[in-house]
């Protein structure tokens, strides 16, 4: 039966939810991530819908096991962040969407969708292309927090546009954010262009994104190293090439 289940009584008055599934770059489960752990965010519910794997997970340190989609709760900050361990079926993401989205609109949530958009960038030193769209009051918020808008065509697809397709079906208020981003590797800096030039205007907060600095300067590090290896794997491989007889 589709659910959330509230595992704190907390008051909270209009909040911002970021939504984490993964999908390119990694970027919505990255930022979601880093949320709960730099705000240090509780645990607030555990969400039971269709198209979620029937799985259960479990956390480092700790032997209770989990659902795999949750709801974290930072009240003082009126923030919610919902975090997924595992992608939704395409075929489910519907049904996940009509589930999740009813308790949104019973809470007033603001929703902030997170998507990856697939491109390689030449010089990594460049900040990603980042775009703010909306359905409702969101468009409004994306002008207020001085987000660009697309400079091309575009679709948001999976469980993330299954989420923003309910808005525009429903006619609610909801922000999508699309960021360039790597579609090989997890993408970290693209993560801190979503804090840093989408959610902290938006939602009004300050977060520190130093973590994941350090973590794209590690990715791009092993990035170079694999690239290395490949190279020279290729240049070692066997092969056979014509030889002529008179050169």
């Amino acid at each position: 039966m589709a659910r959330i289940d509230r595992r704190l009584d907390v008051s909270l008055d209009e909040p911002t939810l970021v939504e984490g599934f993964p999908g390119v770059g990694l970027v919505g489960k990255i930022v979601v991530d880093h949320l709960i752990e730099e705000l240090d965010m509780e645990h607030y519910a555990n969400v039971h819908c269709e198209g979620i794997p029937p799985v259960t997970t479990y956390q480092p340190d700790s032997s209770e096991l989990m659902t795999p989609v949750r709801l974290y709760v930072d009240a003082e900050r009126d923030l919610l962040a919902l975090q997924s361990d595992v992608p939704i079926n395409p075929q489910a993401a519907t049904a996940f969407a009509d589930c999740v989205t009813g308790w949104f609109a019973e809470a007033s949530v603001l929703p902030i969708y997170v998507s990856g958009l697939p491109r390689q960038r030449d010089d990594q030193a460049d900040e990603p292309a980042l775009y703010g769209v909306g359905t409702g009051e969101g468009t409004t918020r994306v002008a207020d927090a001085g987000i660009d808008t697309p400079r091309e065509m575009g679709i948001v697809s999976g469980p993330t546009g299954a989420l923003l397709s309910h808005a525009v079906d429903h006619g609610t208020t909801a922000v999508g954010v699309v960021v360039e981003s790597d579609p090989q590797f997890p993408d970290p800096d693209a993560a801190k262009a979503v804090i840093e030039r989408a959610i902290e205007p938006i939602a009004d907060l300050e977060i520190d994104t130093g973590d994941l600095t350090d973590k794209a300067a590690e990715i791009e590090q092993a990035r170079t190293q694999l690239l290395k290896r490949m190279q020279q794997a290729n240049e070692e491989s066997s092969r056979a090439e014509p030889i002529r007889m008179y050169q």
